[in-house]
């Protein structure tokens, strides 16, 4: 994995990484794609390329004999990929495209949205580029951002599984790496997140027949002393088909098919939201019920009962994803990426058991305090604007 994700973007190309992510198997100076897929497909291997907000993952699993082909080829990608015009070319038309389709969900519009308003103009707003800003990266940008943000100082190298002894392994990845010049780390982004405050937004979708919405702040990192109290108070209010979002707004009152809640950390900051999507007649008491139940997050302390079982459901779920090498090993290239410390895994399960009831009340009070989220709607004005004005004024724009 790269430091080298979304927030790196220039200001007017954004999407420059994920367009590098998606051309670097497209071939390189000695393989062809076809050639890549093909030799992958042989030895009973993958690699899958992915941009996030904060990096650029190379992941892929193979037969544990034919590991030294699998390194072979994935030097090749990350080091000498070519970005042929064609694919270039290709590749920012179905990009536009998929786009286009993205736009046309409310669901896609409405976190577009939630994102600007909670981080305003720092990196992490981004989600989505516009088809201007894809027309405006080339090849040259992208074997730019390749050569700045791919080198061996600004990466981690993680490999789980049926392993050779430790020195021929070592021996393999120097023959591969071991001339891969270092080159300056990139600078992190500067722009300062704004501080978390009332707003209710309304995206204009005239004929909608539901309101999709997002109620949430900006959070916290892994690192926060805050965190993992905030794990178990997110789990609690909508983590699963147990927590009181989903118990009250789906199954007490139907108002929801889906009632749950989002904490995301990243890097340098985070973000937790409740998502759900309502008929637009129950906007308004939907809306009551929700803020009720992020407010009693913070007013009282959960029970004995529900702070156990919820402890149970996260640890099970964490257990879960450790069970396999890919599982490993996408845990420990998150760690050493985000720079965290090399027993953080080791110690989750137990920092999950130990938080105690006033922790996760501290916490609710102040990351779901209803008083500081912003309100993102996309649905139609004309049938729900009313009824959100009842929890304040109301900022109405027209979906793009």
């Amino acid at each position: 994995g790269f430091n080298a994700g979304g927030k790196f973007d220039p200001a007017n190309q954004t999407g420059l990484s994920s367009l590098t992510a998606d051309l670097l198997k497209e071939g390189t100076k000695t393989r062809a794609a076809r050639q890549i897929a093909d030799e992958l497909a042989g030895i009973g291997g993958n690699l899958a390329i992915d941009s996030s907000p904060d990096f650029l993952v190379v992941s892929g699993s193979v037969l544990s004999e034919n590991l030294d082909k699998q390194v072979e080829i994935l030097a090749d990608v990350v080091r000498n990929a070519s970005f042929p015009d064609e694919e270039v070319a290709l590749r920012k038309e179905n990009e536009k495209q998929e786009l286009m389709d993205a736009r046309s969900r409310s669901e896609t519009l409405v976190e577009e949205k939630f994102m600007q308003t909670l981080f305003g103009a720092n990196p992490y707003a981004k989600v989505l580029p516009t088809a201007e800003s894809i027309d405006r990266i080339d090849r040259a940008a992208i074997s730019s951002f390749r050569d700045r943000f791919l080198s061996p100082n600004n990466a981690i190298l993680t490999v789980v599984g049926a392993l050779p002894p430790k020195e021929q392994l070592a021996k393999l990845l120097e023959a591969q790496f071991g001339s891969w010049p270092k080159k300056d780390k990139p600078a992190e982004p500067t722009t300062a997140i704004p501080e978390p405050a009332r707003a209710i937004i309304l995206v204009d979708r005239p004929g909608s027949v539901q309101a999709d919405v997002r109620v949430g702040q900006v959070g916290i990192s892994r690192d926060n002393p805050d965190y993992f109290p905030m794990v178990v108070g997110s789990s609690i209010f909508g983590g699963g088909p147990s927590s009181r979002m989903f118990m009250n707004i789906r199954e007490r009152l139907g108002f929801a098919y889906d009632a749950h809640s989002e904490l995301v950390p990243m890097k340098s900051a985070g973000y937790v939201a409740a998502v759900t999507q309502v008929r637009n007649e129950v906007v308004e008491p939907a809306m009551t019920e929700l803020l009720k139940e992020m407010d009693d997050m913070g007013k009282a302390r959960t029970s004995a009962e529900e702070l156990s079982a919820t402890k149970n459901y996260l640890n099970g779920g964490f257990v879960m994803r450790m069970a396999t090498p890919a599982g490993i090993a996408a845990q420990l290239s998150t760690i050493r990426l985000l720079g965290l410390s090399d027993d953080y895994l080791e110690r989750y399960v137990s920092r999950v058991r130990n938080v105690e009831p006033d922790q996760v009340q501290k916490a609710a009070a102040r990351f779901l305090a209803p008083s500081k989220t912003s309100i993102v709607v996309v649905g139609d004005a004309a049938k729900i604007q009313k009824s959100l004005e009842k929890f304040g004024p109301v900022k109405v724009e027209k979906a793009q």
